[in-house]
């Protein structure tokens, strides 16, 4: 997200990569459907933020592939099934801290987002109640090319520190290790 010379609002990120991500997203045969391997993988990521965090029950975390808005190919809404109402796959490309992630190319660590004034304005704190955000990019080695991120949410504002950002980026590497396999095996 960007500072907007009108009235200082946040705007998402340019985009330079948007096409070469389509064409890339396209050749893994992954994007704008639900796939149960993602789904399975973000139970997983948020059981083990819960450990991370002792909270009492898992967090909200995202496989999300960025193309003209934000789609969570693998989704885990605080260890309920997928698709609980007000929990969508879609989200616009304006809401949220995954853009953001994929602008930077780095991990993002957001305790509170209220600490951030960058941050805290953005929708998804008004309308989900997001309070804590970490996250990585997803970044395909054979290409260079940022597909999306897995992130973590939380309604509540969690320490996530050192430990949350090794947890995110090594979870982020296995995404990539595992989504490679996969294509290695379609061929």
């Amino acid at each position: 997200m960007t500072d907007s010379p009108i009235e200082g609002h946040l705007l998402t990120p340019n985009d330079p990569h948007l096409v070469r991500r389509l064409r890339r997203l396209q050749d893994l045969g992954v994007g704008r459907r639900p796939d149960a391997e993602f789904d399975a993988f973000a139970r997983t990521l948020a059981y083990d933020a819960r450990e991370l965090v002792s909270a009492p029950w898992p967090p909200h975390t995202m496989v999300n592939f960025v193309t003209n808005d934000q789609y969570f190919a693998g989704l885990n809404i605080g260890g309920a099934p997928t698709g609980e109402p007000g929990v969508g796959r879609v989200m616009d490309k304006d809401h949220g801290y995954c853009p953001d992630v994929i602008d930077r190319g780095l991990p993002l660590v957001l305790d509170d987002v209220f600490d951030y004034p960058r941050y805290a304005g953005n929708e998804v704190v008004d309308e989900i109640g997001i309070r804590s955000y970490v996250g990585a990019p997803l970044i395909d080695e054979p290409t260079g090319t940022i597909l999306g991120t897995i992130c973590i949410v939380d309604t509540e504002p969690r320490s996530w520190g050192r430990p949350g950002l090794e947890l995110i980026t090594q979870r982020a590497e296995e995404f990539m290790t595992r989504l490679q396999q996969r294509e290695n095996r379609r061929r």
